[in-house]
């Protein structure tokens, strides 16, 4: 995952739910330089399950770690950040 376009992280998971995992390999891997805010819910919360990523251009996008893989999100992130490459690969 080419993380090293990321600003700001925000995870919200339930710690025993099913998209936990998926949260907690997603955290593992988002670089130290990005400002990360976790948020570990209640299993009774109304809130939903999300992590929120917000790139260096702003360019936000929001995923459900419930009802995706871990490499499906992978990609889902990718997308925007090898635009991000492409466009500083041409400014330099």
């Amino acid at each position: 995952m080419i993380t090293k376009y990321f600003a700001n992280v925000v995870v919200k998971f339930d710690a025993f739910g099913v998209g936990a995992r998926n949260a907690r390999i997603f955290l593992s891997q988002v670089p130290t330089t990005a400002k990360i805010d976790c948020k570990v819910l209640a299993p009774n919360s109304q809130d939903e399950q999300q992590i929120k990523v917000t790139f260096k251009d702003k360019h936000v996008m929001s995923i459900d770690p419930c009802n995706t893989s871990i490499n499906q999100m992978k990609e889902y992130f990718d997308a925007h950040s090898r635009k991000m490459a492409i466009e500083a690969s041409i400014r330099e």
